[in-house]
């Protein structure tokens, strides 16, 4: 594809990698700041993969809710979950981004400022040289181009593949199932994900919370078929899957993380930025898109140091929600662990909406932990203080 300008004039701002950060980073600039010379490299032949990127309604203000918009395939105006011994509705609106209509939309936003099959052979804080021997030239650099080996950070592993189905006859499913714990427990905490996209379309995801990254596709393949079965959903063809292996924060040193970074900035999960205990991390995304769009200086420098602190003070924030993980992981037995989010579903809504948004008041935090605790209590002392350090 052309450029947005000639390579020998260099660009404002390079994005490396298409996926879910960097190109919210990209779509945020060209509507904040349309001026600037940008351009986004992609290794693949479409940007975004093949995900399915979901976020409670009150992850985001209603001004983020406006930009991100355009991005949306999905709404639903609730969710359920499922327990072995609750069940619950909740009113919270939830949303999905599909990486089609996420490829379509930036391609319409973004033109010939996309390469894509343009993989980069070697990235530094001045541009990149693509695999072909391009050279692009650039102000300012951020690599996105997904996590990579974090030794200074202990994580557990949120693991999932899932299956987007037609059905034979409708399923009548009129909300999202986010979590049904109602199935054997098997790998640590494992729950089924369910969002209707259309009477007889489903995209049905095995997720487990395990302590190693390893996806048993065909496995998981056999639970997706056994799940349908049990829910009378007689499949008839499956039409895409998807994969994926989220981490979820246990502990770490995070000022070592970044000493250990390039001084590239880095965005996304590559920038430690994810909801530690869920790992959803389109609401980090859209917050990082706004505080550089909003930067007062776009050089090298000014922008590591942004990212930096902005990975950092998130990570210090969120403290609490790394100890509730340690207990999910290191106190509770694996086949009981679901009884932590079976006792959380009992709590307030409006808890549970500011638990997802990463958001809790110091009376939140109490109420999670208050009461009977669902691990053993001996087990999960050793848990409460945080090292610093993985191990």
């Amino acid at each position: 594809m052309s450029q947005t300008a000639p390579a020998s004039q260099g660009y404002d701002l390079l994005l490396a990698g298409g996926g879910l950060a960097n190109g919210l980073i990209a779509l945020r600039m060209r509507q904040r700041r349309p001026e600037l010379r940008l351009v986004l490299v992609e290794a693949g032949p479409r940007l975004g993969g093949d995900h399915t990127w979901s976020f409670f309604e009150t992850d985001l203000t209603a001004a983020q809710r406006d930009w991100v918009a355009p991005l949306v395939a999905h709404r639903w105006d609730g969710y359920e979950v499922r327990f072995p011994a609750r069940q619950r509705q909740l009113s919270s609106g939830y949303a999905s981004v599909t990486s089609a209509r996420f490829h379509d939309k930036l391609m319409q936003a973004l033109g010939d400022a996309v390469r894509l099959e343009a993989p980069v052979a070697h990235l530094a804080a001045d541009g990149a040289t693509l695999a072909d021997g391009a050279v692009l030239p650039a102000a300012a650099v951020i690599d996105g181009r997904g996590p990579d080996a974090a030794a200074e950070l202990a994580l557990g592993y949120q693991k999932f593949l899932g299956q987007e189905v037609r059905l034979a006859v409708p399923h009548g499913l009129r909300r999202p199932i986010v979590m049904d714990a109602t199935v054997e427990q098997l790998d640590g905490y494992r729950f089924l994900y369910v969002l209707p996209l259309d009477d007889r379309r489903l995209l049905i995801e095995d997720t487990r919370y395990a302590d190693g990254p390893a996806l048993d596709k065909p496995a998981l393949r056999q639970a997706i078929a056994a799940y349908a079965a049990q829910q009378n959903w007689r499949i008839r063809t499956v039409l895409r899957e998807e994969e994926g292996v989220l981490p979820v924060a246990l502990d770490g040193d995070i000022e070592a993380f970044w000493q250990a970074r390039a001084a590239t900035p880095q965005a996304g999960l590559r920038a430690a930025l994810f909801h530690p205990t869920t790992g959803y991390s389109l609401p980090d995304a859209v917050r990082l898109a706004d505080a550089i769009a909003e930067a007062p200086a776009l050089d090298a420098a000014s922008l590591n140091a942004l990212v930096h602190q902005h990975s950092v003070a998130l990570w210090r924030r969120r403290a609490f929600f790394r100890r509730l993980n340690r207990m999910l992981f290191r106190a509770a037995r694996p086949g009981q662990r679901y009884r932590v989010l079976e006792r959380f579903y009992g709590l307030p809504q409006p808890l549970i909406e500011r638990f997802y948004a990463a958001q809790p008041s110091l009376m939140d935090k109490f109420r999670i932990l208050s009461g009977r605790p669902p691990v053993p209590v001996l087990a999960a002392l050793p848990c409460l203080p945080e090292r610093g350090k993985p191990g």
